[in-house]
């Protein structure tokens, strides 16, 4: 009777081959000693950076390694990954007694963002406003702040020629013959609007400003020198 000779599959990554013990000679085994890696598409043998896009191609790379065949399966290194630098520690301020640069911004120095010399994290000094009484008692230092000085009233003579301010009247008078009619005027206001001006009062509007200063006033009353009070 015949012995049967059985033939073994290896199990190493690449090669995938039949072989008895007979035949398994140091060398006969081409595999890849690490594991594929795969980023953006691509297929990659950590072991010798050999790569492909078609998958189909990437089985077929031939391994890197040889050894003898073996039945055992295989501890896949992990890919080695590169390491990481740790962060660089912020340089410390200058201690030969010069101001630094983010102390010399004014930006960095008022908290906020700057690109030369990054974002600060100083806050922002806020100064509080002096509590005032909510009964309206408020200190004499912030009534003083806040009073208005009040200006004395012109006292004018019946006999001391005025300019009158109404608007289109314009006339020089005195308080002696001032009455109620005395005044001709537009009690206004004047609107100018698309290259037209005119009186919104008697609504009257012309293109030239000259006509517009000519347009007769609408309405009688008191001459005023001082329209605002």
């Amino acid at each position: 009777m015949e012995n049967t000779v059985v033939k073994l599959r290896c199990q190493r990554i690449g090669c995938d081959a039949m072989f008895t013990e007979d035949d398994n000679l140091d060398g006969s085994c081409q595999y890849h000693d690490s594991g594929p890696v795969f980023h953006d598409g691509m297929k990659a043998w950590s072991c010798c950076k050999k790569k492909s896009h078609d998958f189909s191609l990437f089985l077929q790379i031939p391994g890197c390694k040889k050894g003898k065949h073996t039945t055992e399966k295989q501890v896949i290194a992990p890919a080695k990954k590169k390491p990481v630098p740790p962060p660089t520690a912020a340089a410390a301020p200058s201690t030969n007694g010069y101001p630094s640069m983010k102390d010399s911004c004014s930006r960095c120095r008022q908290g906020f963002f700057c690109s030369d010399h990054g974002s600060q994290s100083k806050p922002v000094t806020i100064v509080e406003e002096k509590p005032v009484n909510l009964a309206g008692d408020a200190s004499a230092e912030n009534n003083s702040s806040l009073e208005v000085p009040k200006l004395p009233k012109k006292i004018v003579g019946i006999n001391e020629p005025q300019v009158c301010k109404n608007k289109g009247c314009g006339q020089t008078f005195k308080e002696k013959d001032n009455h109620e009619t005395a005044c001709s005027y537009h009690p206004g206001p004047a609107v100018f609007h698309d290259r037209m001006r005119g009186w919104k009062c008697c609504d009257v509007h012309v293109k030239e400003f000259d006509e517009f200063i000519t347009i007769p006033p609408c309405a009688k009353g008191w001459h005023n020198a001082d329209p605002v009070s």
